[in-house]
């Protein structure tokens, strides 16, 4: 979801950090609205760790490039699941920017794109997962079909956005297409291994019953709204 340097250029780039900015100062009500709930200290384990994962995703997992970007292993309806969408948000956008500057300083110019096609998701997911988890439904208890919903929700919007920036860049000649096709057809590749590790993750999380009262993990993951 890293798009590649040169694609966007110049003042184009600013784009990027409007809707960025956007996509960071929603996340951030959402996260105030945890802190109210859960208290400030747990928001905070939550966004850290959130971000650890989101790093060791980055570099540990694997990645490679195709066409107008990079495929990554994000797992954004995992870190949903278990951190909330606030502190997953908040995370995302953090690891991302450590990553960056320790790793990828190529990477920075773009940084307020690839924010934006990796929070913009993840919020929609975040409204979806209102309407496919019942009330009632702890997310620990979820199926592989609302998972897969997320999943799919979440890879289709990052895919989405790096489109949008691809031909927001470059236009809509026949090599950029292409380009753009070829991401898209391996990054949603992912959708069929995402829910899986959700369920895996979900899985460890109901046999460590001390995390239930230990506010690492958002409230839902173990209790019903």
């Amino acid at each position: 979801m890293h798009i590649e340097p040169g694609i966007v250029v110049g003042a184009k780039l600013a784009l990027g950090f409007i809707t960025a900015t956007g996509a960071v100062g929603y996340s951030l009500k959402l996260a105030k609205d945890m802190a109210k709930r859960d208290g400030v200290a747990p928001l905070a384990i939550r966004i850290v760790l959130a971000a650890m994962l989101v790093l060791s995703f980055f570099e540990l997992l694997p990645h490679y490039p195709v066409g107008v970007s990079e495929v990554h292993f994000i797992l954004g309806s995992t870190l949903f699941l278990m951190f909330g969408a606030g502190p997953a948000a908040l995370g995302l956008a953090t690891g991302l920017l450590v990553q960056g500057l320790l790793f990828a300083l190529g990477d920075l110019p773009q940084y307020g794109m690839n924010v934006t096609s990796l929070l913009v998701p993840l919020l929609a997911v975040n409204a979806l997962a209102q309407r496919v988890i019942p009330a009632n439904t702890a997310y620990k208890d979820v199926t592989y079909a609302q998972a897969l919903k997320l999943s799919t929700t979440y890879q289709a919007g990052v895919v989405a956005w790096v489109g949008f920036w691809a031909v927001y860049g470059s236009g809509v000649g026949a090599e950029n297409l292409v380009q753009i096709a070829a991401f898209g057809a391996a990054y949603m590749s992912v959708i069929v291994v995402e829910p899986l590790l959700d369920l895996v993750v979900l899985g460890a999380v109901k046999s460590f019953h001390q995390a239930e009262s230990s506010g690492v993990f958002h409230a839902r993951l173990h209790r019903a709204a």
